[in-house]
């Protein structure tokens, strides 16, 4: 398994690479200490597994998170932080996020847990798979849609999707949610293969004939476009 590790601790970062080198089945491809090297380095280097903190010096790790999965939708990523929140477990899964690990976990259950990865378990304990169960069973909600288990759709798919349902263009996406075309095309390609539909229009279709509750759009941020 080839793994990304991000995290801006360096003595953290660096202690966790040397102990992963000793397994011959793991290896560590890269480092990132902040969400825009995180995002360079999964393209770069098209890792199996990304290990990803969610407080970096830059943006959250959930940011990091979104834009990698519109990249990289196979990458598979595990949340790996200090912050036990409930708040921060159910965005990350909902993003996309095959696991949520705290860093007090023993190495030899984080080996454990990664090698499940690799054969397509989730990187979940108990405590955190009930409350996600809990919270689901509270509110009703999924974030999974179609007729044949398709993929988890991120947020911002959900947003970009809510937009195809409205006839909107790629630039009209774009300057709603403050992204460029380019990563708007990505975006819709992956809302495709998802949902596996063959095109925007029968996206447009699916987002009008499914009352799926999606999230309200967020306001438009013109500080910055990414």
């Amino acid at each position: 398994m080839r793994i990304l590790i991000v995290d801006d601790h360096i003595l953290f970062r660096e202690g966790l690479v040397s102990m992963l080198s000793n397994y011959p089945d793991i290896s560590v491809v890269g480092e990132a200490g902040t969400v825009s090297s995180a995002i360079e380095k999964t393209i770069e280097l098209n890792p199996d597994l990304v290990l990803l903190d969610i407080s970096l010096p830059d943006g959250s790790g959930i940011d990091a998170l979104r834009e990698i999965l519109a990249h990289q939708p196979n990458t598979k990523i595990v949340m790996l932080t200090i912050h036990e929140s409930d708040d921060l477990l159910l965005a990350a899964i909902r993003n996309g996020a095959v696991g949520y690990l705290l860093k007090n976990i023993p190495i030899s259950k984080l080996l454990k847990t990664l090698r499940g990865l690799a054969n397509g378990e989730a990187a979940l304990s108990r405590k955190m798979t009930a409350r996600i169960v809990e919270e689901y069973s509270r509110t009703g909600k999924t974030h999974e849609f179609g007729n044949h288990g398709e993929k988890m759709l991120t947020t911002r798919e959900l947003e970009i999707l809510q937009l195809l349902g409205t006839g909107a263009t790629n630039h009209e996406i774009a300057d709603r949610l403050v992204l460029s075309e380019n990563t708007v095309k990505v975006h819709v390609h992956n809302i495709l293969e998802k949902l596996n539909l063959r095109n925007r229009r029968e996206a447009a279709q699916y987002a009008r004939r499914c009352d799926f509750g999606l999230l309200p759009l967020p306001a438009p941020d013109r500080n910055k476009k990414k």
